[in-house]
């Protein structure tokens, strides 16, 4: 029996000093908010709001270059990035069965022509014959339909013949603008046939120092896009650099994909040192919205959200309510908070006062998505609002393990 009490002694003696421990434990871990938490005071400053998407440059005027009749290629006279002129031969294709049949059909214009002559003539002498009266009016006018019909044909084989030399002359493919080649499809010895649809054989920018880019954006950002503002974009090329232009056109024909609205706006740039080729990729940025000298809370502040709130007294407190963003008018009434807007947002974020957490309400405007605006609330400016928590102490924990009691 003493055995026994004296097992029960120790034992709850080791108990004692284990709750002793862990007491003492949560007391030198215990951290003021200013310690558990970062904090960044607010400021003010400017801001942009802004809508982005991707695009590919585009050449204002790009001509794809084909054939109207059919041949194989015999002379190549441009090749890629070649600048070309207006009227230059690009390339020629073999001209000789078009050759003979223009030949054929010019013969057949000399033909005819003799022909009318023949008829002219005979009108001639009929007509002085009847007014002699040797002949009657019918064999006149016979001579005059004769005339007539030989005119006719004569204008029909003169017409087949131009149409000859035009199809000869279209042998020649010609460039139609002045520009830079930046595609090539045919090869010296390949046949091109010209059918139903003509083929492509070309294509010439017209003039690279002038751009565009056709971009995509979603439906939610096209209703604050509007002609002539102003655009910033990057490409993959310059990474380091940014470049800028102005939205030309806003496409009213939708493009619907996987239910994803989205509208092709054209923006013009200009490309004076033309190191921006076609078919590159563009982060296109527009800025929508821009407010001056305005009070600005970080949005990692609006985000924040502590699931326990500690006191100076390091006892935990009941969580505090969600923090993001909610419709004003959502609100129990305008008599909470000041300056609200009812077509605002509103939003908390979390301020140290007397070594404990406070909910601080306030209304938002545009953001960054970087900084937001705050357009009324409690909030001042230079204030320090939370952020986040330090890693170390963000479970309420040392980094390191703590030492074993048993």
């Amino acid at each position: 029996m003493t055995n026994s009490l004296r097992n029960s002694a120790i034992a709850c003696l080791v108990v004692a000093l284990a709750a002793g421990s862990f007491y003492a434990y949560r007391q030198s871990v215990a951290q003021s908010p200013e310690q558990r938490y970062k904090l960044q005071a607010t400021e003010r400053g400017d801001l942009t709001q802004t809508v982005s998407a991707n695009g590919t440059l585009n050449p204002v005027v790009l001509v794809s270059v084909g054939t109207q009749v059919s041949g194989t290629v015999t002379r190549l006279y441009v090749d890629f990035n070649d600048k070309v002129e207006k009227g230059q031969a690009l390339l020629e294709l073999d001209d000789s069965l078009l050759a003979a049949q223009a030949r054929q059909t010019a013969a057949n214009v000399r033909n005819v022509a003799a022909a009318l002559d023949l008829a002219r003539a005979n009108e001639v002498r009929l007509r002085a014959l009847f007014e002699q009266e040797y002949v009657s009016r019918q064999e006149l006018e016979q001579a005059i339909q004769a005339r007539r019909s030989s005119e006719a044909q004569f204008a029909q084989a003169k017409a087949a013949a131009e149409k000859d030399q035009v199809n000869l002359a279209y042998t020649t493919i010609r460039s139609p603008v002045s520009g830079v080649v930046v595609d090539r499809v045919v090869d010296l010895g390949q046949t091109v046939a010209a059918s139903l649809q003509t083929p492509t054989l070309i294509k010439i920018a017209q003039d690279l120092s002038e751009m565009r880019i056709d971009s995509s954006f979603a439906e939610a950002d096209i209703g604050k896009i509007r002609e002539g503002q102003k655009v910033r974009f990057t490409v993959d090329a310059f990474p380091n650099r940014s470049f800028q232009g102005e939205v030309q056109q806003i496409r009213l024909n939708p493009t619907t994909q996987q239910n994803v609205v989205t509208y092709n706006v054209r923006v013009s740039l200009s490309n004076p040192e033309q190191i921006l080729l076609p078919g590159m990729t563009a982060y296109v940025s527009i800025g929508v919205a821009s407010r001056q000298n305005v009070l600005l809370v970080p949005n990692a502040a609006l985000r924040f959200k502590p699931t326990d709130v500690t006191g100076s007294n390091g006892d935990r407190a009941a969580a505090a309510p969600p923090s993001g963003p909610k419709p004003a008018s959502e609100g129990s009434g305008e008599s909470k908070g000041k300056g609200r807007k009812r077509d605002s947002a509103s939003g908390t974020v979390y301020v140290v006062e007397k070594d404990e957490l406070k909910p601080v309400s306030v209304q938002i405007g545009i953001t960054d998505n970087r900084n937001t605006e705050v357009l009324g609330g409690d909030l001042k400016e230079g204030e320090k609002v939370v952020v986040g928590e330090n890693v170390a102490t963000a479970t309420g924990k040392p980094s390191s393990v703590g030492m074993r009691l048993f």
